[in-house]
């Protein structure tokens, strides 16, 4: 446990005063800019401080003038601290509704037009979500979904979630596959001890939606890249 208390030691002793002057200053100006980079560094610095060393490959060059729809796997409650702060630019994140709800945090969430998803199964609320993307993007920041939907409780890949790849058909945006693996190990599924150890991320060469005559194809072009990056035990060969 005392990698999760170092990582809350951090968490607190930066986020807090981070908030206070963050949130009001936000407000006034109407720039999330600066509490963003603050956050994204304080999600580094805690798990540095927990001995949790992030390991990256680039297999592209990402433009600077595009935004980006990052598509990744995920197996972990540590993978976004691991990799949102990687990410070049500022980035909206796919989340459940219910942790917008959650106080202070969820107020910075929503501040920083992250975008609710509820997984009721219905039509109407997949829609609604890729709406809120759309103006996301158009915004002018990048999006970031786990793929999956949630975490896999064995690491390995579970199916794929479509409103993603309705969003890149709509759009035209191209989609760059993230591969994360090693933090299945550190924080398992259902525990909250955390264990020092190496993350490793891969993110993919981007993906023209364009190129593909239908949804499914781009998926299962996202899927292969993403496992590319996987040890061949995480891959499950027969989930799209």
């Amino acid at each position: 446990m005392l990698a999760a208390l170092t990582i809350l030691f951090i968490y607190n002793l930066f986020g807090i005063p981070a908030a206070i002057i963050g949130l009001p200053w936000t407000v006034i100006s109407g720039d999330i800019s600066m509490v963003y980079r603050w956050a994204m560094w304080i999600m580094h610095a805690g798990l540095r401080a927990a001995g949790i060393r992030i390991e990256v490959v680039w297999r592209t060059h990402l433009d600077p003038a595009k935004r980006y729809i990052f598509l990744s796997n995920h197996v972990s409650n540590l993978d976004p601290p691991v990799l949102l702060p990687l990410i070049p630019g500022r980035t909206s994140v796919f989340i459940k509704r219910s942790l917008m709800k959650l106080p202070i945090m969820g107020y910075g969430m929503r501040l920083g037009n992250y975008i609710p998803v509820d997984r009721d199964g219905r039509v109407e609320s997949a829609k609604e979500s890729v709406t809120h993307a759309v103006r996301v993007l158009s915004s002018g920041l990048h999006i970031t979904s786990f793929v999956e939907g949630t975490r896999s409780r064995d690491g390995r890949l579970q199916p794929f979630k479509k409103g993603p790849f309705y969003l890149a058909k709509e759009t035209g945006a191209p989609v760059v596959p993230v591969s994360i693996w090693g933090t299945e190990s550190m924080m398992k599924k259902g525990s909250l001890k955390i264990y020092p150890g190496t993350a490793y991320v891969t993110f993919h060469e981007p993906l023209d939606p364009n190129s593909f005559a239908t949804r499914d194809e781009l998926m299962a072009a996202v899927r292969r890249a993403i496992e590319s990056g996987l040890p061949d035990w995480m891959w499950v060969d027969s989930a799209i």
